[in-house]
């Protein structure tokens, strides 16, 4: 074991952001799951899409910006590159997809409004977005998970 975790620890700072991704999404499914009535079929359609408890967009940007930090050091170029990176996707997360929400809100509701077919207009998926605590707390799941598998391994 001692010899597999000595092989992959110059790749550790891609690693722990794809581990801290797998077990964001198992969270976020477990919550929408438990909030939504125990319903399997409706969790795997409506809660593994954009949206929701908690973010993982910020969960794997917080961790992999985390991780470049600890094992290539804050001043490093690739430091600023995934800080930079990171607040580009979370910004989009919490503002760009939240207005595109808005207008596909608009335009079911001109589809209503004019009886339109929905076989020749399918109804637009209105939440896209997070919400800021969503990113919040994606952001701290991410965080935390990364400081812990960095001590782990």
């Amino acid at each position: 074991m001692n010899a597999l975790l000595n092989f992959l620890q110059p790749y550790h700072v891609f690693i722990i952001p794809m581990i801290v991704l797998l077990l964001a999404r198992i969270i976020k499914f477990t919550i929408f799951y438990l909030r939504h009535g125990h319903n399997f079929k409706y969790t795997l359609s409506h809660g593994m899409t954009y949206g929701h408890m908690p973010s993982v967009h910020s969960a794997l940007m917080i961790s992999m910006v985390t991780s470049v930090g600890y094992f290539s050091d804050l001043n490093s170029g690739a430091f600023a590159i995934a800080l930079v990176m990171t607040i580009l996707i979370i910004d989009d997360a919490t503002r760009l997809r939240v207005y595109m929400g808005e207008h596909s809100r608009y335009i079911n509701m001109i589809t209503d409004k004019i009886n339109a077919a929905e076989k020749d207009y399918p109804r637009l998926k209105e939440r896209m977005g997070h919400k800021p605590m969503e990113a919040l707390a994606g952001g701290i799941l991410g965080f935390v998970l990364t400081v812990i598998l960095i001590n782990i391994l």
